[in-house]
């Protein structure tokens, strides 16, 4: 029992990374590669936020959502509008994609150095028991609820608002959202903005867990096998992916070997692409990259 709670809490946060890349293969139909970095800023923005301002978890929360949403809707404005301009061709933007992760993790190895860092004590991970069932720690159970509380939010966002409305029509079919009065350009800031904050979310409870540094982001490549499991562009499936995911991580772990983890993780996708190569709720398209 208690290692599902942490796999359920483990596999929440990777649900947050991996609807952000779903959020963006759904419209502009590739992978962002770049996804790790704005976690990684997200992060930072949160170390800094503690550390030099002296504010509460909330308010260094809050400024790490916003510095890693406008450094995504940059990252789109610099480095993916210009080749989306040019060609229709997914493959270049993944290859920018590849680079602009490059280029944020070496910034912040010059700007901030290669050392670990250790946010603050500002979240708690006393032990808690759970109706003497297991024992897990605070800090699990409060990952899980927020997570739960903004995948909640996103949903909202997704089905109640104008704006919500806006991203599933261009999901459909982009090029018919703009034919039909959508301002695509905001649309796509909107999403990559979005995706950064999901991002900077995960990107707290990581650097918890893990401590904080450059090359953190390497570890959403598992956010993306959990996307690939549930189906690249379906929002669903991403979550769904990531929750299995994190158990199998957490269940190998605990009664096989810690070794065994990555090796169950990437036997996952192995297996997934050979039976569905979709994934549990994705759809087959030939663009897929």
């Amino acid at each position: 029992m208690q290692q599902v709670i942490n796999g359920l809490s483990l596999g929440s946060v990777y649900a947050l990374i991996a609807v952000g890349y779903s959020l963006v293969y759904s419209v502009l139909l590739f992978s962002n590669f770049a996804h790790g970095g704005f976690l990684v800023i997200g992060g930072y923005i949160c170390y800094g936020a503690l550390k030099s301002m002296g504010v509460n978890i909330w308010l260094a929360g809050m400024l790490s959502l916003a510095g890693a949403g406008i450094a995504a809707a940059l990252t789109e404005r610099i480095a993916y509008k210009p080749i989306r301009e040019r060609t229709n061709v997914t493959l270049y933007l993944l290859i920018a994609s590849m680079g602009m992760s490059i280029v944020i993790e070496n910034i912040f190895v010059i700007v901030a150095g290669g050392r670990f860092r250790a946010l603050p004590p500002v979240i708690p991970t006393y032990p808690v028991q759970l109706f003497g069932l297991a024992t897990t720690s605070a800090f699990d159970l409060l990952s899980f609820l927020i997570a739960l509380i903004a995948l909640g939010c996103l949903q909202l966002f997704l089905s109640r608002t104008k704006w919500g409305l806006a991203i599933r029509a261009a999901a459909c079919d982009l090029r018919t959202a703009g034919l039909m009065g959508v301002n695509v350009n905001l649309l796509i800031s909107i999403v990559f903005f979005t995706a950064g904050a999901l991002a900077a979310i995960g990107g707290i409870f990581l650097s918890v867990r893990y401590t904080l540094y450059p090359q953190l982001g390497a570890i959403t490549i598992k956010a993306f096998v959990a996307a690939v499991i549930g189906g690249l562009g379906s929002l669903p499936g991403a979550v769904v992916g990531s929750l299995i995911l994190g158990l199998a991580e957490m269940l190998a772990a605990g009664f096989i070997s810690s070794q065994m983890r990555d090796l169950v993780v990437f036997s996952l996708l192995v297996i997934t692409l050979l039976i569905k190569p979709s994934g549990l709720f994705g759809k087959q398209m030939s663009e897929k990259i």
